[in-house]
């Protein structure tokens, strides 16, 4: 999920913990899809609804910084 993805949900009016979930769903599909093959089954992490909330706050934050100036 890209950033403008992310903007674009919150403006529709999904929260902030939605779209973390939904965030973390994505990218831990995609950790396990790398995974699947044997030379890479060490690669990547998958995260937790904590990490994603933080990457999203940034997301958001950054956004709403921007767009004040």
């Amino acid at each position: 999920m890209e950033e403008k993805d992310i903007i674009k949900k919150w403006k529709q009016g999904l929260s902030r913990n939605k779209i973390a979930e939904i965030y973390k769903r994505e990218y831990n599909q995609q950790i396990k899809i790398i995974r699947s093959s044997t030379r890479h089954r060490k690669d990547g992490r998958f995260i937790n609804s904590y990490e994603a909330l933080f990457y999203i706050e940034r997301v958001i934050y950054k956004y709403l910084k921007k767009s004040n100036k």
